[in-house]
């Protein structure tokens, strides 16, 4: 998670902040860790284990215990507080800080901001918002499409076809996320979430014509700029010594940053419309997440009738 950082003022324009104070080194400061902290312990002057690298988020129950004190005693409260090295203060449901907080927020050079929103609401929001940001992550040469709602990520070597599928599949009303570079976020111990990096977003890459823009082409609905990876998709050149999986019983699973992705194989060869059966497949593993298992109920109707068939004779 480290590796990553956001800029404190990215977020003090998507989350909308009002600020009171920006530090003088506003512009470089930077946020590293998506978990934040709301400061009621170390307002009483409990500063064990206490993380300076979190955003620190007060809501109504800091704001009235703050109201208690005297104006003596907020000052000591938050000079020490302030001293430390935090990235910002932000103030939640539009409470204007006090006074001594806005001297002390000076004196140590730390930004304060307030929000109209309420506590729980904007602290559930900003996680996620970090989470995003500051997912560990990796690129992946592929092909990343929105059908049917769930994410299909095309692997394969050069030349296989990830990109006419792809442009198929546009046609046929589903969305582009990525063509030939995915970046693939981990944002939770078992979602992967991918897009294009910014320099190739929305572009795709035919042999013989060359590179066409989708988003101009096909218009805004034809593309996405995350999605979340449902289904892995392996495509390679058909061969005739390999005995490919006819039932899809077994369920198979490719690792991507310790995250276990459903996965299927596709033999390639001319005459196989690939855009159908990706849309055959990311129907199918929908159906199977609803709990409907095709394979499975064809097995046991194969079963049964052979179980019939013995107890006749």
């Amino acid at each position: 998670m480290g590796e990553y950082t956001v800029k404190l003022s990215v977020l003090e324009k998507e989350l909308g902040l009002s600020a009171v104070y920006k530090s003088s080194d506003y512009n470089e400061v930077v946020v590293s860790t998506p978990d934040i902290n709301r400061p009621g312990l170390q307002l009483t002057g409990f500063y064990e284990y206490f993380d300076e690298t979190r955003l620190q988020v007060i809501g109504k129950a800091e704001s009235e215990y703050e109201l208690s004190l005297s104006r003596r005693k907020r000052l000591i409260s938050f000079d020490k507080f302030f001293s430390w090295n935090i990235p910002a203060l932000i103030i939640c449901h539009g409470t204007k800080p006090s006074e001594e907080c806005v001297a002390m927020a000076k004196k140590h050079n730390r930004s304060v901001f307030i929000t109209e929103r309420d506590t729980s609401d904007f602290i559930a929001g900003l996680i996620i918002r970090l989470k995003n940001y500051l997912a560990p992550r990796i690129t992946r040469h592929g092909v990343l499409v929105e059908v049917y709602g769930e994410g299909i990520l095309l692997l394969g070597e050069s030349g296989v076809g990830k990109s006419e599928t792809a442009i198929e599949l546009v046609k046929r009303g589903h969305r582009l996320i990525a063509d030939d570079a995915v970046e693939i976020k981990k944002i939770s111990d078992d979602n992967l979430m991918g897009n294009a990096p910014e320099m190739i977003r929305y572009y795709v890459e035919l042999r013989g014509i060359g590179v066409v823009d989708v988003r101009r082409l096909y218009g805004m609905g034809a593309i996405k700029q995350a999605q979340k990876i449902d289904l892995i998709i392996n495509l390679e050149a058909w061969r005739d010594d390999v005995a490919y999986d006819r039932l899809g019983i077994e369920n198979q699973y490719m690792t991507i940053m310790g995250v276990d992705v459903p996965s299927l194989t596709v033999p390639v060869k001319p005459g196989r419309n690939l855009a159908i059966i990706v849309e055959v497949a990311a129907m199918n593993h929908r159906q199977k997440y609803l709990g409907s298992n095709a394979a499975e109920e064809f097995t046991r109707r194969i079963n049964e009738y052979f179980d019939v068939k013995l107890s006749d004779r």
